[in-house]
């Protein structure tokens, strides 16, 4: 008999190899709280995705979903890299050794690298932009009424918002405190400010003065 794929909220959890072995990576590297999250920054931009009638590939969709926020986690964190770009690093790294053509693998590359930056990732390819969906629909609730009552219930009685608000801020602090100068320019200098005592954002008017151009 052929297995069942899973399903949630009408849509189909990729089930390539490809797929099941983003899943096991993210699942042994990351935390409950960051794996649920991702699978349902995948399940939100595909309900969204969908309702903006966007071609997509699934399956580079969900290792991008997946993906997106290993940069906060231990073995996966460099010291001077933004942690977007250290998780699309390693999605690189695990898509090269699948295989898998450069194309590809820039596609998943941006939409993890991209996926705190607002506005951009609507002009790139859909799967960048469905991953962005995913998160703000996750992190901050943008749109919520797009979706409906009935998807959002089957999406958390899959992958439940346990702790969530708090718990996330702790994870991207974590991801960051040891290189705060990796925030500069995002809204990822927001955590620092709330989290890490001492912390003072840098001023970009202030550098602008600062530089060593006499006007």
């Amino acid at each position: 008999m052929t297995p069942t794929r899973t399903t949630i909220a009408g849509i189909a959890i990729p089930d390539s190899t490809l797929a099941r072995e983003a899943t096991e990576f993210v699942q042994d590297a990351s935390t409950q709280l960051l794996f649920d999250h991702s699978r349902r920054v995948f399940l939100w931009g595909t309900l969204r995705g969908e309702k903006l009638g966007l071609n997509y590939d699934p399956e580079l969709l969900y290792v991008g979903a997946m993906f997106h926020d290993i940069g906060l986690v231990e073995g996966h964190r460099s010291e001077h890299e933004r942690f977007e770009i250290d998780g699309a690093n390693a999605a690189r790294a695990f898509l090269e050794r699948h295989g898998l053509p450069e194309e590809s693998v820039m596609t998943v590359w941006e939409s993890i690298a991209l996926h705190t930056t607002p506005e951009v990732p609507r002009y790139k390819q859909p799967e960048v932009w469905m991953v962005n969906l995913g998160v703000e629909y996750d992190v901050i609730g943008l749109h919520f009424d797009d979706l409906t009552a009935k998807q959002r219930e089957a999406v958390l009685g899959a992958h439940p918002r346990t702790g969530f608000k708090q718990g996330i801020v702790e994870a991207f602090s974590a991801g960051m405190r040891d290189k705060p100068e990796t925030t500069f320019g995002t809204m990822n200098a927001d955590i620092l400010e709330a989290t890490l005592p001492g912390y003072v954002r840098p001023n970009f008017c202030d550098l602008i003065r600062n530089s060593r151009f006499e006007a």
